[in-house]
């Protein structure tokens, strides 16, 4: 029999080509395999493959691990399952168990989605949330407690379930939660999900510095960084009632929907680190003093570089950073770069940190040395500018040529061409600083053409600027490619609001209630901290950093019921056998690299009705 090439492990990676080359050495007579990952870049001078690491054969992949549904509490938190001494001098449940079986009648019954609610279940328990909420939460008379709702509310959402209604009435059912919780199908509705919203609510502070310490010991992250920007979500309905709920900016471009802002802290990493919830008609810049006010109290005001975009700029929130004797480094706006016109187009001074992106460090113009800037070029961004501002451009002569043709045809009043005008020039605000409009009025003083002008200063400055931007800080770096990379980070946080809108659902809120609403965002971050953290897991064991692809292919291992018609010397009966399907040879390697292990023995089910198993321990 011929042996077939095993398939190289599955890799995900953002931004990069990443895949893993087999190797093969003979040494002494004996045949060593080993794998190298390998990440593939796109230069100037053509692709360039760097090795990462060099891995292993993994060991085990092919032995059958003995573990059983009772021993599912050890698997979930990694440990290895002990084994159980048998007394009664019954086989142990390892041992065969020999049944005649009639092959005709043998049928799959109660097929059930498994491996993604056991990712989710697992990393839960890892972080040891379950721990904290019963330690938190103490049993009195509810029939579930409340850890298991909380974690059932939070594993929906890193399974993107958009309601709890939804959960109730359907999902719930389809998943293998049922024998992992311990909990029947019956005994879930909205009610008990909505009173474990507002129970969970209550404890959101000792929740978030629990994960502070389960990050450091798990990853050993420092806090050294810490990046803060905002997002918003907008709600399903009118939100009455809702104090917070308001019109404003809308990230979402849902400008006629009530929101909220949120404002998120992660670590360099991407691991959040706390939010708060602002009102939806709540400005960028007036959030940032109390999100530095509410990170000291919780963590003392050791020196730490705050990490913020250009909306967050003011000089209030400057003088409120040094007060504090923080260090900060922020994007600032596109107009602040006119001042250094003479350093942008001097060709001097700059230092390459990637092959299209130069940067150089510049000193402040008021010459107390308190702070200092890093002027940036990319050729990338320069040529994605001039495209948006000629595609701009283009679309705004069009529509005043428009204009001006209808109105050489057809005279109209002043003030509604002054308003038509003004309407095309807001929507297209890079192309209108370029121009200036004129409306031509006739002897009637009716709206008779338009005047239209390019300025030529502008424009040039806008074709040097192009690709340029500028950070502002007060660190005492003087390395200005650190402090490019420093700021760099910011995407983490960007990175953080995809991850929460697309993947975990954050957006549109069902809940009306203020307090409904901040809970409901509370089981969005603690899903969200689920999700980074499987990313840093899986960057630690070499799997890359994207985990919607890895979660998708954990989701294909499904749980199911093999019913077999059995006969004895007394009578025929079925016998019922749960179990968890064998997962494809690549899905079993990505659970080996995560040292995670499936349940491989099936269990016996006494009779039909029952549909879950014992409940697992704490």
């Amino acid at each position: 029999m011929q042996n077939r090439p095993l398939p190289a492990p599955v890799l995900y990676a953002h931004n990069t080509l990443m895949y893993l080359r087999r190797h093969r050495r003979t040494v002494d007579g004996a045949t060593y395999e080993y794998w190298t990952l390998v990440e593939s870049r796109r230069t100037a001078s053509g692709p360039r493959q760097h090795t990462v690491a060099t891995l292993g054969k993994l060991p085990g992949l092919d032995e059958q691990v003995r573990s059983s549904w009772d021993t599912i509490d050890d698997l979930l938190e990694g440990r290895t399952p002990a084994r159980q001494i048998e007394l009664s001098g019954q086989a142990p449940a390892s041992e065969p168990l020999w049944r005649e079986v009639n092959v005709r009648g043998v049928r799959v019954e109660r097929v059930r989605e498994f491996g993604q609610m056991y990712l989710a279940l697992s990393l839960w328990r890892r972080l040891g949330l379950h721990t904290l909420l019963n330690e938190l939460i103490p049993p009195g008379r509810e029939e579930v407690c409340w850890e298991r709702t909380a974690c059932l509310l939070t594993i929906a959402r890193f399974c993107a379930q958009a309601s709890e209604l939804g959960i109730a009435e359907r999902w719930y059912q389809r998943t293998a939660l049922e024998d992992l919780l311990g909990v029947s199908w019956e005994k879930i509705n909205d009610d008990r999900l909505y009173r474990g919203l507002d129970v969970l609510h209550e404890h959101k502070e000792q929740l978030t510095q629990h994960l502070l310490k389960r990050y450091q010991s798990w990853f050993g992250v420092g806090f050294e960084f810490l990046i803060y920007d905002v997002t918003s979500t907008f709600f399903e309905g009118q939100a009455l009632g809702n104090t917070k709920a308001a019109r404003g900016y809308s990230r979402d471009h849902r400008p006629d929907c009530k929101q909220v802002c949120i404002g998120l802290v992660v670590s360099p990493e991407g691991l959040p680190l706390a939010y708060e919830v602002f009102a939806g008609n709540r400005n960028d810049v007036t959030t940032v003093e109390e999100i530095i006010t509410v990170m000291e109290e919780k963590y003392g005001q050791a020196k730490r570089i705050w990490v913020m975009d250009r909306g967050m700029v003011s000089q209030e929130n400057i003088d409120c950073l040094r007060e504090r004797n923080a260090q900060y480094i922020v994007g600032t706006p596109k107009a602040q770069l006119r001042q250094f016109e003479k350093e942008l187009l001097e060709e001097k001074d700059w230092k390459q940190v990637r092959p299209e992106v130069e940067v150089k460090l510049l000193a402040h113009p008021d010459g107390k040395g308190k702070e200092q800037f890093v002027l940036c070029r990319s050729q990338a961004r320069r040529e994605k500018e001039k495209a948006m501002l000629a595609r701009q451009e283009d679309r705004l002569w069009q529509k005043l040529l428009e204009i001006h043709q209808s109105l050489e045809k057809r005279p109209a009043a002043a003030a509604l061409i002054e308003r038509r005008v003004g309407r095309w020039l807001g929507r297209y605000p890079a192309a209108d600083k370029l121009f200036e409009v004129e409306v031509l009025l006739n002897e009637g003083q009716q709206a008779c053409g338009l005047s239209v002008a390019c300025v030529v200063d502008r424009k040039q400055w806008a074709a040097q600027a192009q690709g340029a931007y500028l950070l502002r800080t007060n660190c005492t770096e003087q390395d200005p490619a650190k402090v490019w990379e420093w700021y760099l980070q910011l995407q983490q946080a960007e990175a953080a609001f995809r991850c929460a809108k697309s993947d975990l659902s954050l957006r549109p809120i069902f809940h009306h209630k203020t307090e409904r609403v901040a809970a409901h965002i509370l089981v969005c971050f603690l899903s969200l901290a689920l999700w980074r953290t499987l990313e840093m897991w899986m960057r630690g064991k070499g799997l890359g950093t994207c985990a919607r692809q890895l979660v998708g292919e954990i989701a294909t291992i499904k749980s199911l019921d093999i019913v077999l018609p059995v006969k004895t010397a007394e009578a025929e009966s079925e016998l019922r056998l749960r179990t968890v399907a064998r997962p494809e040879r690549m899905v079993a390697e990505l659970l080996q690299r995560l040292d995670l292990h499936l349940p491989e023995q099936s269990r016996v089910v006494q009779n039909a009705i029952e549909n879950v198993v014992q409940k697992t321990g704490v």
